[in-house]
């Protein structure tokens, strides 16, 4: 528990040292003004796809910025000599970056809906969200070594990732989407400005922790392919 505290500690003064927390305040300013410029009365019905997809940036996006970073200066290599573990390096990297996803959303969806939302199942719609971000953006970036060589990918792992999005927009229902990892937290979302029925409630938090002990598992395994085994073969 110490090991973790102090991790996610030096995880979150990496952070705003290279300047993320300062991209998660530009964020949160270009959407007020943005909201400022345009009339919200009908468009409450948007705030879960908003936050959904806004939380790319401070989740998928910042943890690919932060592994690139790590491995370019070796401190990732490094930490298979000290006694930090594996689960506490990703633990680490969950809680800091979740933490400061929920602190930008939870105030973007305040400027877009006001307070009228439900906090609960916004709150937790954004903390499984970002775990599941967070999880598939490690998966992804942890076999690259160069910013080069991860955009191009992305945009294709980031297209599937939001593909909810897209069938929320246009009101596409079909059962298929409740498949995708994205869906639980986007339903819980949807409860913070409308009703849901109970067994919604249940798929949305069950479905999603399934796929965070999933993504969590396959993390570890990439982590030990990419970072450990890797540096025992040079």
């Amino acid at each position: 528990m110490t090991r973790l505290f102090a991790t996610t500690r030096c995880d979150m003064q990496l952070q705003l040292r290279n300047g993320f927390y300062y991209a998660t305040t530009f964020i949160v300013i270009v959407w007020a003004m943005l909201f400022m410029q345009v009339s919200l009365s009908n468009l409450g019905w948007l705030l879960p796809v908003l936050i959904l997809g806004n939380l790319l940036i401070n989740t998928f996006y910042f943890i690919g910025g932060l592994v690139l970073l790590e491995k370019g200066e070796g401190t990732l290599s490094a930490q298979i000599v000290t006694p930090l573990r594996t689960e506490e390096y990703l633990s680490a990297k969950i809680i800091s970056l979740t933490f400061l996803a929920l602190l930008e959303n939870v105030i973007i969806a305040s400027l877009f809906y006001g307070l009228a939302y439900q906090f609960l199942p916004l709150i937790l719609g954004i903390i499984l969200a970002s775990i599941i971000y967070i999880l598939a953006g490690f998966i992804i970036v942890v076999g690259y070594n160069a910013i080069n060589e991860y955009l191009l990918p992305s945009v294709l792992y980031t297209s599937i990732l939001a593909a909810p999005l897209l069938t929320y927009i246009v009101q596409w229902e079909h059962w298929l989407m409740y498949l995708h990892p994205l869906q639980g937290p986007l339903v819980l979302m949807q409860a913070a400005i409308q009703p849901i029925i109970l067994w919604q409630w249940l798929y949305g938090i069950s479905y999603s922790v399934c796929w965070i002990i999933l993504l969590y598992s396959l993390s570890q395994h990439a982590f030990r392919r990419f970072v450990i085994m890797a540096e025992g073969a040079n």
